[in-house]
């Protein structure tokens, strides 16, 4: 079977696809990503073929940008302008192209390349979506619906007022179902599971410790907004480094950890380690509440302390907040001391911990990815017909 696996993004929309495209490809399907050109070295490092399509996302500057306040009318006319529109338009076409091309049987794309979706449409092959963010209400029909109409007429397909194309065939979730904001339920086409790989062991990153007594907290601003964040990875430094902690930083490979001068030997900041090698050894979770930051927390039982800048990031925040797993912080207004008391709350505080722990048990209950892949085959094979159960 050859499976094209799309997506309209970065990292976060790359890395939940990456599970059930390595099951693919041990079962010896044919799989093919197509992205954006700033991340074919991270599809083929990944040991995935990749396809460049147009739809451009990532910044080609590497320094870091001021902060902003956060703004939800400004992130929604940046989801309808440029994910709803420009993306839209751009990889609609060039994936028409890429299908007559390459002629997979089935598409599966994350849930915010609208692109890919009109193409299969368009073309009539069956289509997945795997959701990427987490709480569910940051899509939003009267954010993109005309915008995504409209381009579905230049492509002659038919009015979707309700955008029954966001859910039509198969939605797959690797999100905890009670996690998702309940004004925002799920589709009826959407199946639960658990993408999460917990096989890693204690990193080497680790053996700076000067005392193994004390707590870990991993800090992260993400892969796209640590360079829209200013002076918050200092705020935030400064905030943790006369706490009894140690303390592991993630600044992304655009920024030079020498830009932080001498730090506590408590702290150590590196550019770049996958999260999964952090998050077992971590009590806490410092981050912008992205979904895959967040999920990958939860997958773990480990509590937050949330500072969101944009995008789906207040979303994440305020449904974490709501579910008690979760301190939030507003980025601009916060000061070191804010965040020192923050942390230690989510420390001291238990339930923080076990309310934490409870969506990991949820998440750990789910069906595997390869329970995902079989539905990406039913939908292949059976012309678009899969039983569907709640999800």
């Amino acid at each position: 079977m050859r499976i094209l696996f799309t997506f309209a993004g970065g990292n976060g929309h790359f890395q939940p696809l990456v599970p059930i495209a390595k099951i693919a490809q041990q079962k010896g399907h044919h799989v093919l990503f197509a992205g954006q050109k700033a991340m074919k070295s991270m599809i083929t490092a990944a040991g995935f073929l990749a396809s460049v399509t147009s739809g451009e996302t990532l910044s080609t500057s590497p320094k870091r940008r001021p902060l902003l306040p956060l703004d939800s009318e400004r992130e929604d006319r940046d989801l309808r302008d440029g994910f709803a529109t420009r993306l839209t338009r751009q990889r609609a076409s060039a994936l028409i192209s890429l299908c007559n091309d390459w002629k997979p049987d089935v598409v599966v794309c994350d849930e915010v390349d609208f692109g890919a979706m009109i193409a299969a449409d368009y073309l009539n092959i069956p289509y997945a979506s795997v959701l990427v963010i987490a709480s569910g209400s940051f899509i939003r029909t009267e954010v993109v619906g005309d915008a995504l109409n409209k381009i579905r007429a230049e492509f002659g397909l038919s009015p979707d007022p309700d955008l029954q194309m966001l859910h039509r065939n198969l939605v797959l979730s690797p999100f905890p179902p009670s996690f998702r904001h309940p004004d925002f339920p799920l589709p009826f086409t959407a199946h639960s599971f658990n993408n999460q790989d917990h096989s890693h062991i204690e990193s080497e990153f680790f053996q700076w410790r000067t005392d193994r007594d004390l707590p870990i907290v991993y800090f992260t601003l993400g892969t796209i907004f640590n360079l829209e964040s200013g002076d918050l990875f200092e705020k935030v430094l400064l905030g943790l480094k006369d706490l009894p902690i140690n303390v592991i930083a993630t600044v992304g490979n655009e920024i030079d950890r020498n830009e932080f001068g001498q730090l506590p030997q408590n702290i150590q900041v590196e550019q770049y380690i996958p999260q999964e090698l952090i998050l077992p050894n971590c009590t806490l979770v410092i981050s912008h509440g992205g979904s895959g930051s967040v999920l990958g927390a939860i997958s773990y039982g480990k509590p937050m302390v949330l500072i969101p800048m944009g995008a789906d990031q207040p979303h994440n925040a305020s449904r974490s907040e709501a579910l008690e797993i979760a301190k939030v912080l507003d980025p601009i207004k916060s000061e070191p001391n804010d965040i020192k008391s923050a942390v230690m709350e989510v420390l001291t505080t238990t339930q923080y911990r076990i309310n934490a722990e409870s969506l990991q048990d949820e998440i750990m209950n789910l069906p595997d990815t390869k329970s995902a892949l079989q539905l990406i085959e039913q939908l292949a094979t059976k012309n678009n017909k899969i039983s569907h159960l709640p999800a």
